[in-house]
């Protein structure tokens, strides 16, 4: 596991705690380290503070996530609003955790991380009409070129794709990608997709994912041949 958190003994205190779990631990107090470290690879899980010296929480996720780090992150804050959480979340974090905590509801949620299947770990490529997805080389394509998607919207694209020609719920949508299971009264899942559709075009006309309304959303059932 590796540890971002700029306060020693909130830091200390981590360690310690997932010593004595059995994790092995790697405790950095600088945004900008925990970065190089994480892109290095081989950490199971990453417990961030948003609040670091060096570059923030919400920058190190974006930045990791840019990366194609794969590793499970929990981001640790005192800032517990609706719209802290879902930016945190909407940055690429898995969990968001409030401070104070208690060291058990930590270890538990790193215990979910990694029993939960992560999605662009599923190593089958998925194709639908003219649009291919690969989620190992994390690339998506429309017609054989690329789209330029940000880490949410690949992994909103890679939802669609997984139920091509279905119906994907909105509240599917907030519990796969954001971790919402409660409805937060957020336009999110709106906004991204939205910026979603635009991309996802053939020869710049008519959108390929369709809004079902009062429903979701899904890939056109009859998609046009590549």
């Amino acid at each position: 596991m590796l540890i971002v958190e700029d306060d020693r003994e909130t830091r200390d205190w981590i360690d310690g705690g997932l010593l004595e779990e059995g994790y092995a631990t790697h405790a950095v107090g600088d945004g900008r380290e925990g970065v190089a470290l994480a892109v290095q690879g081989g950490f199971d899980g990453i417990v961030v503070d948003r609040k670091l010296p060096g570059l923030d929480g919400i920058s190190f996720i974006r930045a990791v996530r840019s990366a194609d780090v794969q590793s499970g992150i929990i981001m640790l804050t005192a800032l517990c609003e609706t719209h802290q959480r879902i930016e945190g979340l909407d940055a690429g974090a898995d969990d968001y955790l409030g401070k104070p905590f208690a060291m058990a509801e930590l270890v538990a949620r790193l215990r979910a991380l990694s029993r939960r299947p992560a999605l662009s770990r599923e190593s089958s490529s998925l194709e639908w009409g003219p649009l291919a997805l690969d989620p190992t080389r994390h690339s998506a394509t429309c017609m054989g070129e690329p789209l330029d998607l940000t880490p949410t919207e690949f992994r909103l694209f890679e939802i669609l794709m997984r139920h091509a020609g279905k119906v994907v719920t909105r509240s599917m949508l907030l519990e796969q990608v954001w971790r919402f299971h409660f409805n937060p009264r957020t336009g999110v899942v709106e906004t991204h997709m939205s910026r979603l559709r635009g991309k996802v075009r053939v020869n710049g006309g008519e959108s390929l994912i369709e809004t079902v309304r009062g429903y979701g959303y899904r890939l056109q059932a009859r998609p046009r041949p590549a």
